[in-house]
């Protein structure tokens, strides 16, 4: 058994996904009325942990214990009948309904008869939106409102939960200074009324400035608890990154050749926000037969970096790009590739791959003009031109007529380097190449890029692994709230350096 004042148990949780095991043998306990620091890199396991204490998840091995009595929620209805409530990275607010209305949503206050009393919801609302020292009307539609109050709104209901249990997932991440500070306020009294908060978060800054212990996760595993007193965050950040990384010999050294881009002071406006910037002041070279990569935690700006170049932003950027010496600034992914820019997407399922169509086909789209003649597309060239693509790729397929979803995730990412090999660019944009991708088919797409730059290709690469951009990187430069913290050589690179970079906050960096 845990010790006596612990209000959570959690002995030995596994939890698989298929093909990844999430966590593995976590134990934990947590203490009545602490503020608890959870850490780990991306993919370490953390959010799945409070899904499964939140009710999100209910199939796992392993035990749940509150107060001493084994639980084993659900869904997240039963979590918060026992009292633990979550607050998402990804807010989940009802746009279209008034603050009041997402605060009680699924627990109407009732009147007479049974009917919705919003009247009373509404003074409901406006008393806790007061203790949270925000002046959102209750009425307020929550579309209409600045991240750092839709948030508010999201720890408004847990507080109309009476939750004991707080899980912040992230909570600052989209907050001003002004907000962080209201929020730390907001943090404090309700420690002192009891809550127990678990508390994740990437940043060092705030998590010894709240936390009383901090737990580290990596891969899916336990490290190690610490006591805040008795740690820094150098061996935090060094126990979150410190494991092997996997060694692949690329042979001789790459030889970085003249610029290919250029990128001055660029920034991206982010309207209605509280930030204001999805990227500020952002500039870096990228040189021919260089591999550039981009570290970062979620919501860095590493993808809103890549789209930029792209001329996929939501916002037309500021700044200046150089491209071969000549200053552009794309409005359409299609002006990028007739210039030589070419973008692999992160997100493969939903931005990359035509899941109704064939490998071929999958290969070819973007080359159909150099396939056809006179208006018509010449299936022949169009087949031979994708064949000499996969072959060269290694696809490993039943044939090109197979449909690209039967392929695995390593062979569907293969299919969309072809697809933008084949329009012959001069700068590729790899937005976190191997997401999904199993060990031995990442060692295929490292050995792919490394080809690619040695014949030419300047390639800038995002990645949620810092031991991927340490194996496959030239340099490195690291985002840490849309602005640029650092810039190291391959040499003087480690996951240590990095993540302290990348956990500088804004607080800290400008």
């Amino acid at each position: 058994m845990g010790d006596q004042s612990s209000i959570i148990s959690i002995r030995s949780i596994t939890k698989r996904f298929p093909g990844v095991t999430a966590l593995a043998d976590v134990t934990l306990e947590v203490r009545q009325g602490e503020l608890h620091a959870i850490c780990g890199e991306n993919g370490a396991g953390k959010s799945t942990l409070m899904k499964i204490l939140s009710g999100v998840i209910p199939d796992f091995d392993g035990e749940l214990a509150l107060d001493g009595k084994p639980v084993r929620f659900k869904g997240t209805r039963e979590a918060e009948a026992a009292g633990i409530s979550i607050i998402h990275q990804e807010l989940n607010l009802v746009e279209q309904l008034s603050a009041a209305a997402n605060i009680f949503l699924g627990r109407e206050i009732r009147g007479w008869l049974a009917l919705r009393d919003d009247r009373a919801m509404e003074l409901a609302a406006a008393r806790l939106l007061k203790e949270l020292e925000c002046d959102i009307h209750p009425r307020q539609i929550a579309g209409s409102l600045r991240v750092g109050d839709q948030q508010l709104i999201e720890i408004a209901k847990a507080l109309s939960l009476q939750s004991d249990i707080l899980i912040m997932d992230e909570p600052t991440s989209a907050l001003t200074e002004a907000e962080v500070s209201r929020l730390y306020r907001v943090i404090e009294r309700l420690r002192k009324r009891g809550v127990t908060i678990l508390y994740i978060s990437h940043k060092m800054d705030e998590v010894f400035h709240l936390a009383e212990r901090i737990t580290v996760l990596r891969d899916g595993r336990l490290v190690k608890t610490l006591d805040r007193m008795a740690t820094s965050p150098q061996e935090v950040t060094h126990l979150m990154v410190g494991r092997e990384i996997e060694s692949i010999d690329f042979g001789s050294q790459r030889q970085a050749g003249e610029v290919l881009l250029r990128v001055q002071q660029l920034s991206l406006p982010w309207p209605g926000h509280a930030r204001g910037w999805r990227l500020k002041d952002v500039s870096f070279e990228l040189r021919r037969g260089e591999v550039l990569g981009i570290a970062g935690l979620m919501g860095a700006g590493r993808t809103e970096l890549l789209e930029c170049l792209f001329g996929a932003a939501t916002e037309p950027p500021q700044g200046r790009i150089e491209l071969y010496g000549k200053t552009v600034m794309f409005r359409h992914p299609r002006e990028a590739c007739a210039a030589g820019v070419s973008l692999v997407t992160e997100d493969r399922k939903r931005l990359g791959l035509f899941a109704a169509m064939n490998v071929g086909e999958n290969i070819s789209i973007c080359t159909l003009k150099q396939a056809g003649a006179a208006g018509f597309i010449n299936r022949t060239r169009e087949w031979q031109m994708a064949t000499a693509t996969a072959s060269r790729l290694a696809v490993k397929t039943a044939g090109l007529a197979a449909p690209v979803t039967s392929l695995s995730g390593g062979n569907q990412q293969k299919c969309i380097i072809g697809r933008w090999l084949q329009t012959q660019p001069r700068v590729l944009l790899l937005d976190d190449p191997t997401r999904g991708v199993d060990v031995g088919a990442k060692a295929e797409l490292y050995r792919l890029i490394d080809g690619l730059v040695r014949d030419g290709i300047g390639v800038i690469m995002t990645s949620s692994e810092l031991p991927e951009l340490l194996t496959v990187c030239d340099r490195i430069l690291v985002l840490s709230e849309g602005r640029l913290t650092a810039s190291f050589t391959r040499a003087e690179a480690t996951e240590q350096k990095i993540m302290e970079a990348a956990t500088l906050g804004i607080r800290n960096a400008g």
